[in-house]
């Protein structure tokens, strides 16, 4: 279980920080990224 969600928060983490274009954006997505991986652990 917890392999999988460090797959996917990797996963998420390099796909958004490739998608983003500004500090700002890196920002949000990093806390995006953050928020997503508490769901998949809890």
């Amino acid at each position: 279980m917890r392999q999988t969600a460090a797959l996917v928060i990797a996963g998420l983490l390099l796909s958004t920080l490739a998608a983003c274009n500004t500090v700002k954006g890196a920002g949000r997505d990093i806390e995006s990224v953050g928020r997503a991986g508490e769901k998949a652990i809890n």
